[in-house]
């Protein structure tokens, strides 16, 4: 039986396990320099700047959500989806659906006007995953980012 709750403190390990295996997925495990340490301080300390729910079953975490909250100036309070992961040996089981549902869920909650996220163009799953959904994929925005 599949447990959906809010992460916790004592979940990070197994959350930057998570982090890892989606890295290797996405062909770029030498792109991760985030640390347990630096997501206890993000995610825990004085100032936390994002939230993450689990999937558990039998004590063992096989999924997670990690969002933060972003705002537009068209729309209001957003919830930003940063990852969405399941672990590979428990795909296809419904799993990422608890999971989605439940970070809709924590945006209504809070008063959120929607969600947004990221998805690779060429990872068909997940593309098929949120046509589910109806979710709009935009075309004519550029992702940019700088590294600090």
């Amino acid at each position: 039986m599949i447990q959906i709750r809010k992460g916790t403190k004592a979940d990070l390990p197994r959350a930057f396990e998570l982090i890892e295996e989606l890295a290797l997925y996405e062909k770029a495990p030498e792109e991760v320099s985030n640390t347990v340490e630096m997501m206890e301080k993000d995610g825990f300390g004085d100032r936390p700047i994002f939230d993450f729910i689990v999937a558990e079953e039998d004590g063992v975490i096989h999924g997670l959500s990690i969002y933060y909250w972003r705002y537009s100036t068209w729309k209001g309070r957003r919830i930003y989806l940063e990852d969405l992961i399941v672990t590979e040996s428990k795909r296809g089981l419904g799993i990422g659906k608890m999971l989605f549902d439940k970070t809709i869920e924590a945006g209504k909650e809070e008063g959120a006007t929607g969600m947004m996220w990221q998805v690779l163009d060429w990872n068909e799953p997940a593309i098929n995953f949120y046509k589910k959904y109806q979710a709009k994929m935009e075309e004519e925005w550029l992702n940019c980012h700088l590294d600090f």
